[in-house]
């Protein structure tokens, strides 16, 4: 068997987390597993971990965490269609998410951001009323 073959079938867990783009960077990728963010079947695992098709991959996304199903294998860095072809997200992660960022969106409406950032006088006005 070619090293070429043995490659297609079994890629490390970094690389695969960095070939299915959801790090810009295998070393990002190699330090957030090692860091214990990065859940493999439901447990801590290194980032030299063989990826198999049918494994469940918990990873942070931003504010959130994603559950995806790995579908396929790969360890070239593709474009982002040829990557959403490597895994497939759980429908019980894809409700969680969706609720919330409901719920952060709900939540930016009762804490509304000021347009622009105060002037002098306003700044001067704010540090007087909280000395009060």
């Amino acid at each position: 068997m070619s090293k070429q073959n043995v490659s297609e079938t079994s890629v490390r867990l970094d690389k695969w987390l960095w070939a299915a783009r959801f790090f810009k960077q295998r070393s990002l990728a190699r330090t957030h597993v090692q860091a214990g963010k990065v859940h493999y079947n439901g447990q801590r695992t290194k980032p030299a971990k063989l990826v198999e098709v049918g494994a469940t991959i918990e990873l942070p996304r931003g504010y959130d965490r994603m559950t995806v199903v790995v579908k396929a294998i790969s360890g070239q860095r593709g474009n982002a269609t040829q990557a959403a072809t490597l895994y497939e997200e759980t429908p019980e992660s894809l409700a969680k998410r969706e609720a919330n960022a409901a719920a952060r969106k709900a939540n930016a409406l009762y804490n509304p951001h000021p347009e622009k950032r105060p002037n002098s006088k306003q700044r001067r006005d704010l540090i007087k009323f909280k000395q009060q």
